[in-house]
This record gives structure tokens, C-alpha cells and sequence, in this order.
């Protein structure tokens, strides 16, 4: 049976919005999968300019109903299509009959003819039995996934996907008694057309070499095997070429060696024994000297002791003796942002007053050196059984399906261009080495142990692996200190394919996800489709991706996977491309003119869009263009590239890109991100980034359960106000997940609504139909570090609107605190929430400390000294604005503009 026109698959409640509106007649419907009940679907129906979505159960037995109002008798149907036809029809419970059936989009071909859901892809009517014709074809897709488990030549696979998709000719030609396979011989002659000059050069070669050691070689070719009878001469012939390699290949190996061993033995040789140099021993870290000025002219000289734990201050002329600062008399280090390269130190005295001291380095990566020194020197002098932070380095790289170079040190150590590491900690081991690469040519096994064995090497350090994902020659792996290793929880390991048809690996993404104490991280590497003219295709890559990678808890699957993480780190080959000429490119190239370039960054306009990446962070870039470089050089651009369709223009690009997104008020911190300038074995430049993380570990009160009696903090709500980008009148009501909670809460439907503006809801409760919300444990110290993620969900589909995460760590106190944020789903933004909580913490839990990563803050110039020192650092007070904090200042930031419209904002 053909695809039923009316049903669109998994497409989500925005777009199925967007698609009915475009429609504009009432009774326009369509079906869609149900996000909430698998094996059921949503029947998305316009009236009056508003869309009504019903859900279609399954029962027991597999017959489908629609659920409607109440007092209407559920039909039962045993297919999706006698379900629509009967809906056609008047007083059926729904509000208008189903009278026009909004089909899918044509999907919009590219240069290579892939369109932007994949390559011929068809969605079958569910309910209905498939043809033979349409089965088979999708067999083989899955097959052909099976049995190639890693592609280093992505064209060739999408010839094959094509004849997978068009086999039927050859099967109709096969039924009618012509076994030719005249089809199959010509995709085959096609895709192996470049193969003709590649083997003439290797044959010509092997068989060279084998002369050297086997001069009385037999002639040129072994002959033919006759079993093989192939329709196109061409085909025969490059047959009997690859024959002869193979031959060459299996007789090789065999005849060097018994060459060798009879030199050996003719000349009574004896082999050397190989001494095997011992393993290199944990290196303590050196003692670093940094250059600085005090006050206006005075020099001195800072010496970091990070073994002993001290800091020397030495004042250059004037007989000055030396200054020794322990680091448990370092009370806080005050990072002055007007002045990149100051920091000021306040350390403590005997007399119980603190002193300040100003320090102005050479430039600001010295003085970043410095402090990341201090911090590490604070971490091992510290007395805590387990991490409040660690660091993360983040890796990603398109070797091109070339072997990688003997040494990635550079690479590894975060040096090269742009915001580089310094020298003096460029070889301080991370916590966590996350790698991500594409079209890589090595098998798994081999490219794990080469990096394990490159960090041992440079850091004396036996990593262990986590996790490894690959997705044919896309691979993300996940390396760990050994003293951590036990500290790693529920890692969970997924793909996506999103390459032709969306069932090839050539294109798609790879993600790890796992627990570091109480701290959930999740990392995705991904290669999306290539080509300047496709930003919407890579667009769609990164929703398809989004959607459907399975990571994380399960519990939290119907939220968007931004939203599952404390931390997301999003990485790889995103392929966005400058939207300007070549030589205007390569001229701001040369010039170090980046922002000219950034203007036209198509990934940077498509997130100012909120098209991709909603609220993720990217680091400041200052480093060139990664693609597309000349192999073996990094000197020279190759921006033209010959195509069997013509001349192809790839101008230099951005192409590879480390992006984070971290719940809120959590620390993390960029010290590094740009690319190697000594690796070019690839037409794109190695790119890193490291990562200064704050992680929380299980929280141990001091008073033991049941020791007296129990006190219970509560999160109370005053008011909770939601505007929704949508057509839908649906009541709905909110869903509150923590793993502070003993499981989910929910709150009643929302007393207020009004839909006056067209494509928007406005939805209000008030603080009697909110729960109050009791955590497990009521400590101050732990209910700081956790969040709440709220579900807008509508009362008839069970359907979230939209999602967001909340920190509890603003709203503690006796007062009322207002939030405001953004709502997410599947990658789009759906709306926004705002309203006043207030977390409430019993007497005698108010106790905390301070963080190791609190006691570095940023400061303004004109800030006065610290006069005592601090027993806990706060957080500046935030100022209530009309829009979320994590908003940059212009107002047109904000992209919803129903508040204004609303609240009668010209």
C-alpha cells in the first residue's frame, strides 16, 4: 500500500503547528508518531484557527481508538486508515470532521540529490501490510548497515544505497529470465570508475618489489577466472586487476620473510637483543616562575611551588627578602576583567586582617598559567575524599580517512593558535580526555590504544577507557584518570545515522553519557552533511541527531537531550561554511581579520536564528579557518575541488566546533579553545578545547537519619505564568522532575488562559494549584547543587509544550524569589516560564562551605579590596529582569514576543 499522504511520521507538535496553519482551512488534519505513548499516534486537527490534538491508543490487542470528549462512544479500528475514513464523517467526538489531509512536504533536493530527511525515504502507512517491492529494499538498507562497519568512502556507499533503493529493475529483468544484472554491473562500473588508475599505480609497484625478492616473477597477470561473467568489459577488466593484486598481496609477505631468513642463516647472523626502556614514572610537576609587576614600576618575581604547596613572592633590587605564602594562607584570587593580565591575591595574617596584593603578568595567558596553578595546588593540598572540580579536555577531528601522524602531542597538550594553553601548563594531565573524530581510517581497537599510548607518553599516565561509540568512521572515546575510574557511573553509549536515507553512517553522530559522582555529563561528536549551499540540511542533521540519540537517564527521555546533563559538550565536523566570496575569505585570512569573518559564519547565524544550538556556549574564536587546507602544509588553502559533477568551490571554514551547555548556576569555565598549526595530514586542523568543571559528589549530612526529629525543607510556589508558541486552546498542567524528589510531582491545570494573540497561549497558576515540594534531604549544602526541570504538558495529549531547568541555589531564602527562562523541545524554542519560588531550609541545615572553585572571582577595576577574609563567597545579587539572565543585554535577543504583546510593550 502506498504511504498514507495524511500521516508525517515523528515530526514534532511545532512543526505539525506550522504545517496546519499553512493549510488554513478547517478540517485540515494530519497524524503524527505520539511522543508520549509509543506504538500510538496524534491526530492534529484544525478549527478556527486553532489546532485540536487527540491521542490514538492501542489497546491489548492492537486495535487503535481515538481518545475524545466525553459521552461520545470509542470506536475501535484495526488499522490507522479505516481510523481516518471513519473520522470523516460528522459527530464523531471530534470538533470539525476530518475533511482535508495535509500531506507531507516535498522534500528540497541538493546539488548531490539527497534531500533534507535522506535520500528517498518513505514513510509507510502504519497500519497496513508493505509491499515486496518497498520491503525488500529496506532490507537491504539494513543489511548493507550491518555488514559495513566502517566507510572511508561515503560516494561509494551512496551508489550502492542508490541501487539498493532501485534493485527492483534488475529483479524484474531476473523474473522475465534475463539474469544479466545489467543495472547492478553498471552502478558498479560507476563507482568503481576511479579505481582503474589507483590499481595500475599499486600493481605496477607490487610488482616491482616482488622482482627484487623473486626475479623468475611468472608473467604480468594469473589467469582469469572464468566463474565470473560480467556484461561490461571495463568491469572485467578492473576484475582481473584486483585478481592480481590479491595474488601479489598473499605471495608478498611470505616470500620477503623467507628471503630474509636465508640471508640470516647464509651469513650466520645474530639478532640483537631489543632492550625495552622502562616506563616512564609519574612526573611531579616542575616549579614555575612567573615574571610580574607590583604597583607601577616594581618587578618581582612569582614562584609557584605546586608539590609544596607555596607560593614565593620575590621583589626584584632593593634587598627585599623573600616572601613565602602557604596556600592554605590563600584565602582568594580576584581575576580583574578591565585589565585581562591583573590578578590580586588576599591572603591571610596573624592578626587576622587580611592582605591584598595586586600582580600585573606579561599578558593574560600567563596570568590564566598562574591561576590555574593555584588551583590545582589548592586541589592537592586539600583534604576532601572526593573532587569538587576537575578538568575536561575536549578533542575533535576530521582526519580526512588518512593515517594519523606519529605525534599528536600538540594536539593533545592544547597548543597551536587561538586561546592556547601556556607552556608552563600545557602538560598538566586532565581528568577526562574526550576524543572525537571523523572519516578516521583506523580500526577501533587500534585508534585507542594509539591514544592511550600518545598519553602515557606525554603524561606518564595509564588512562582508562570509559567508552568508545563509533558509527563507521565517526568514533567519540572517553579516557579517565585511573583514580577516577571508580568514580564513573551509568555510562551509556548511542547513534545516529543521518547520512543517505538516513539509514548510512557516513554522516550522523556518536554520544557517551555518564555519571561522575553526582555530576551528569553527556558528549556528542557528530559529522553533519557538507556543502555550503546546505545549512538546512545540517540544520535538520542536528535535530534528527537531537531527537533520537538515546543517552542519559531514561526516566528524563521526554525531555529535550540539552536538558538531561549538567553538562553537554556537542562537538565534530559541523560543516558550517562562510556565506562570502573566496578572495574577500582568504584576504581577512591573512589580515587576522576573524570578527569580519564570524559576520558571515553560518553556524553563528543560524544560532543567533535559534535555529541550532538554543543557549550553548562556544569559546572566543581566534584562530583560522580548520578547512580546507592542502595536505601537508598549513600554509595554503584548496578551496577548489574537482567533482563528477563539475568544479565544487569549498571556501575555508570553521567547520569544527566544541559547543557546551551547562544547567544553571553550575561552574564551568573555557581556559582554552583553537586548533594545531603541526598536524597536516588531514585537510582539516586538529581542534581542542579544555574545561575547568565543577562536580558534586553524595552528599552525607551531618546528622545521621533518625537521630532526632525530621525537618523538611519545601519549595513553594506563589505563582507560575507560561506562554506557549502555539495554536492549541489545550489546558495543560506541569510535570516537576529532581532526583532531589522520590519521584515526579504534578501540578493541577492552569486556572488562567487566554489565546487573544493568535499563534500564542498564555497559561497562569497560582500557588493553590502548585505543589508544595518536599526534597529528600534538607541541607542547604546539598539542595544548593541541585535543579528542577519542569514539563509543560498538555491535559488531552499527555504532550510536553515545552521544558526548562530551574536551580534551587537563587531561590534559597525566607523570600520569594522570580525566575524567568526559556522553554525547549526537541531543539526549538517553545516558549517561555516565569514566576516567584522559594526554597525554604530548616533551622540547623543552613550550614555550608565554601567550593574550591568559589575562591577565584572576577572583579572590576575600580572594586575595593576584600577587608576581611571571606568565610563564603557569594554570588553577585542579581538584579530581576524582564527576561532571562542568560540573555545578552539587546532587547531583541529575547525572541518571544508574545510578553511584550501581552503586557502592551510598544
Amino acid at each position: 500500500m502506498a504511504a498514507a499522504r495524511w500521516y508525517h511520521r515523528d515530526i514534532s507538535q511545532v512543526v505539525a503547528e506550522k504545517l496546519l496553519a499553512k493549510a488554513g482551512r478547517d478540517g485540515s488534519f494530519l497524524v503524527r508518531d505520539s511522543e508520549s505513548v509509543k506504538g500510538a499516534y496524534a491526530l492534529c486537527l484544525l478549527f478556527q484557527r486553532h489546532v485540536y490534538t487527540y491521542r490514538i491508543l492501542p489497546d491489548e490487542e492492537g486495535l487503535l481508538s481515538v481518545q475524545t470528549i466525553q459521552g461520545i462512544q470509542a470506536r475501535c479500528f484495526r488499522t490507522l486508515p479505516e481510523l481516518i475514513g471513519a473520522y470523516q464523517h460528522p459527530n464523531n467526538g471530534l470538533v470539525t470532521p476530518l475533511l482535508h489531509a495535509v500531506p507531507r512536504p516535498h522534500p528540497e533536493e541538493d546539488s548531490d540529490g539527497e534531500d533534507a530527511r535522506g535520500w528517498g525515504h518513505t514513510a509507510p502507512c502504519p497500519g497496513a501490510a508493505p509491499s515486496s517491492r518497498t520491503h525488500i529494499p529496506q532490507q537491504l538498507h539494513q543489511r548493507l548497515q550491518e555488514q559495513v562497519h566502517s566507510s572511508p568512502a561515503s560516494d561509494f556507499m551512496g551508489f550502492m544505497a542508490e541501487y539498493l533503493t532501485h534493485h527492483v529493475h534488475d529483479l524484474e529483468a531476473l523474473c522475465h529470465g534475463h539474469p544479466q544484472l545489467r543495472h547492478l554491473s553498471t552502478a558498479l562500473a560507476t563507482a568503481c570508475r576511479a579505481l582503474h588508475s589507483e590499481i595500475d599505480f599499486t600493481l605496477a609497484g607490487l610488482e616491482t618489489l616482488a622482482r627484487v625478492f623473486d626475479p623468475p616473477v611468472s608473467p604480468r597477470s594469473p589467469a582469469r577466472e572464468q566463474g565470473f561473467l560480467s556484461s561490461d568489459p571495463d568491469l572485467e577488466l578492473l576484475l582481473n586487476k584486483i585478481s592480481t593484486v590479491n595474488h601479489l598481496l598473499s605471495s608478498l609477505e611470505k616470500k620477503v620473510l623467507r628471503s630474509l631468513q636465508e640471508t640470516v642463516t647464509r651469513h650466520n647472523l645474530t639478532l640483537p637483543s631489543v632492550a625495552v626502556a622502562p616506563l616512564p614514572a609519574a612526573r611531579p610537576l616542575a616549579v614555575q616562575n612567573f615574571e610580574v609587576k607590583v604597583g607601577k614600576s616594581q618587578r618581582a618575581a612569582l614562584t609557584v611551588d605546586v608539590e609544596s604547596g607555596t607560593v614565593t613572592v620575590t621583589k626584584r633590587g632593593g634587598g627585599s627578602p623573600e616572601e613565602v605564602i602557604p596556600q592554605d594562607k590563600i584565602l582568594q584570587l580576584i581575576k580583574y576583567q578591565s585589565v585581562q593580565s591583573k590578578v590580586r591575591l588576599v591572603c591571610a595574617r596573624e592578626n587576622q586582617k587580611s592582605l591584598s596584593r595586586d600582580f600585573i603578568f606579561p599578558n593574560a595567558r600567563k596570568r590564566e598559567a598562574f591561576c590555574q596553578l593555584l588551583q590545582l595546588m589548592k586541589i592537592q593540598h586539600s583534604n576532601l575524599d572526593e573532587p569538587e572540580i576537575i578538568s575536561v579536555y575536549v578533542g575533535t577531528w576530521n582526519m580526512g580517512s588518512t593515517p594519523p601522524p606519529r605525534s599528536l602531542a600538540s594536539w593533545l597538550t592544547s597548543r597551536g593558535l587561538g586561546h592556547t594553553q601556556d607552556e608552563t601548563t600545557a602538560c598538566i594531565p586532565h581528568d577526562l580526555y574526550v576524543i572525537g573524530t571523523q572519516e578516521n581510517s583506523l580500526g577501533d581497537r587500534e585508534w585507542v590504544e594509539f591514544l592511550c599510548a600518545s598519553l602515557k607518553t606525554l603524561m606518564a599516565i595509564d588512562y582508562r577507557v570509559v567508552a568508545l561509540q563509533c558509527l563507521w568512521s565517526i568514533k567519540i572515546v572517553v579516557l579517565v584518570k585511573p583514580e577516577h575510574q571508580r568514580r564513573i557511573s551509568h555510562v551509556h553509549t548511542s547513534s545516529v545515522k543521518t547520512g543517505i536515507a538516513n539509514t548510512l553512517g557516513n554522516k550522523g553522530a556518536v554520544g557517551v553519557s555518564f555519571l561522575f559522582n553526582g555530576t551528569s555529563f553527556g558528549f556528542v561528536n557528530c559529522h553533519l552533511a557538507s556543502g555550503s549551499e546546505k545549512t538546512r540540511r545540517r540544520n535538520q542533521n542536528y535535530s534528527d541527531i537531537l531527537h533520537s540519540l538515546a543517552l542519559g537517564d531514561k526516566r528524563l527521555g521526554g525531555f529535550d537531550l540539552t536538558l538531561r546533563f549538567t553538562h553537554l559538550f556537542w562537538f565534530g565536523d559541523l560543516n558550517y561554511r562562510l556565506d562570502m566570496d573566496v578572495q574577500d575569505i582568504l584576504s581577512h585570512i591573512v589580515k587576522k581579520e576573524f570578527q569580519a569573518l564570524l559576520a558571515n559564519d553560518q553556524l553563528s547565524l543560524e544560532r543567533e536564528k535559534n535555529k541550532v544550538f538554543l543557549q550553548f556556549s562556544e569559546g572566543d574564536i581566534s584562530f583560522p579557518p580548520t578547512y580546507r587546507y592542502e595536505r601537508g602544509t598549513r600554509d595554503t588553502y584548496v578551496w577548489q575541488k574537482s567533482k563528477p559533477t563539475g568544479m565544487r568551490i569549498n571556501v575555508p571554514s570553521w567547520c569544527d566546533r566544541i559547543l557546551w551547555k551547562s544547567h544553571p548556576e553550575t561552574h564551568v569555565v573555557c581556559n582554552s579553545y583553537g586548533c594545531t598549526d603541526d598536524i597536516v595530514t588531514s585537510d582539516h586542523s586538529p581542534v581542542f578545547a579544555t574545561f575547568e568543571v565543577g562536580v558534586t559528589s553524595q552528599f552525607v549530612p551531618k546528622e545521621a537519619p533518625g537521630s532526632g526529629p525530621e525537618a523538611l525543607a519545601c519549595i513553594e510556589w506563589e505563582s507560575i505564568e507560561v506562554i506557549l508558541k502555539t495554536t492549541s486552546r489545550s489546558k495543560c498542567y506541569i510535570e516537576f522532575h529532581s532526583y532531589c524528589l522520590e519521584e515526579v510531582q504534578r501540578s493541577a491545570e492552569n486556572t488562567f488562559q487566554n489565546c487573544d494573540i493568535p499563534g500564542f497561549l498564555k497559561l497562569g497558576w497560582s500557588s493553590k494549584n502548585l505543589p508544595m515540594l518536599n526534597p529528600i534531604l534538607p541541607d542547604l549544602e546539598y539542595l544548593g547543587d541541585q535543579h528542577l526541570l519542569l514539563s509543560i504538558k498538555g491535559v488531552e495529549s499527555c504532550e510536553s509544550y515545552g521544558e526548562c531547568c530551574l536551580a534551587l541555589r537563587s531561590a534559597i531564602g525566607t523570600t520569594a524569589r522570580q525566575f524567568e527562562t526559556f522553554l525547549f523541545h526537541r531543539g526549538e524554542e517553545t516558549g517561555s516560564v516565569r514566576g516567584w519560588m522559594r526554597v525554604r531550609v530548616p533551622r540547623g541545615r543552613s550550614g555550608t562551605r565554601e567550593r574550591l572553585y568559589e575562591w577565584i572571582s572576577f572583579e572590576e577595576e575600580d572594586a575595593e579590596p576584600v577587608a576581611e577574609p571571606p568565610t563564603r563567597p557569594k554570588p553577585a545579587p542579581q538584579r530581576l529582569r524582564s527576561r532571562p539572565r542568560s540573555l545578552p543585554e539587546p532587547a531583541t535577543g529575547y525572541t518571544n514576543p508574545a510578553y511584550f504583546i501581552f503586557e502592551g510593550v510598544p
